[in-house]
């Protein structure tokens, strides 16, 4: 009986060390993010047939990845991902409740089906139903729009061209570097909008999620012409987190695939 009591005992005590290794064993994938230098990415592949700019920056260290610094440092119109401003403006200044408020739709038929029903905030940034966002906007009025366009420092914190499209082909700019601060700030939530509503709005920038990751991003395309895309956001992967911007003379889907295939080559989201 003793000696059986011992084997189990052993069997158990080979048991537990073998799953211990194996747990504290890192996959390729994990050791490839650890060793990741920043600084020697090399994305050139994936501009072959594009003229656009790609920033990657560690929020932890700081240490960013510029391909094109040419076109990073230059002011394009934001066009969609403004919408991440314009939520936490909207909250902030209680223009709606809460991600859950809910607009009617008007009935008017726009250039996407997923934009003619009825949307709330959330359902509205996902599906990138520009005509909630412009009411939105009207009911924040140009007063208090200019004022936390300031206070963001977002861009050139150019409102002129009008309360529901100044961000659409129109007056407000922003650099590729520029929106690598400000996702960074919201990241952080240190910009100057109340915490509960920087949270808010990161919940629902959510697009995608792993074991290992955790994806946030807007797309911006600018629809008169579909010549230009963004594609901003940050990943959480592990113990680290990353801001990410892309801008192409495209549409908004494909500076989004790009970056995907980036963060994919470098092991930060997998399939």
């Amino acid at each position: 009986m003793k000696k059986v009591i011992y084997l189990s005992i052993f069997l158990l005590f080979v048991g537990i060390v073998g799953y211990t290794a194996q747990a504290q064993t890192p996959s390729k994938e994990a050791s490839s993010r650890d060793k990741l230098n920043i600084k020697k990415l090399d994305v050139t592949e994936f501009f072959s047939n594009e003229n656009g700019t790609f920033l990657l920056r560690n929020v932890k260290t700081g240490k960013t990845f510029v391909y094109n610094q040419e076109r990073a440092t230059t002011r394009l119109t934001p066009e969609s991902t403004f919408k991440v401003p314009n939520a936490l403006i909207g909250l902030q200044v209680k223009a709606v409740r809460d991600e859950y408020d809910v607009k009617r739709w008007d009935g008017v038929k726009r250039e996407f089906d997923t934009w003619n029903r009825d949307h709330t905030l959330g359902s509205a940034m996902r599906e990138s139903a520009i005509w909630y966002y412009q009411e939105m906007a009207r009911d924040i009025g140009e007063e208090r729009m200019k004022e936390w366009v300031q206070k963001a420092s977002y861009g050139n914190e150019d409102i002129s061209g009008g309360i529901d499209h100044f961000w659409l082909d129109s007056s407000l700019k922003i650099s590729a570097l520029e929106q690598a601060n400000f996702l960074e700030k919201l990241y952080k939530e240190e910009l100057p909008f109340d915490k509960p509503v920087m949270k808010t709005v990161k919940r629902m920038m959510i697009q995608e999620e792993g074991d290992h990751y955790t994806l946030y991003g807007k797309t911006g395309t600018r629809l008169s012409d579909m010549g230009l895309g963004w594609y901003v956001g940050f990943v959480k992967v592990d113990n680290q987190s990353y801001v990410f911007v892309t801008n192409i003379d495209g549409s908004g889907t494909k500076a989004k695939n790009i970056t995907l295939d980036i963060l994919r080559k470098y092991n930060l989201i997998t399939t």
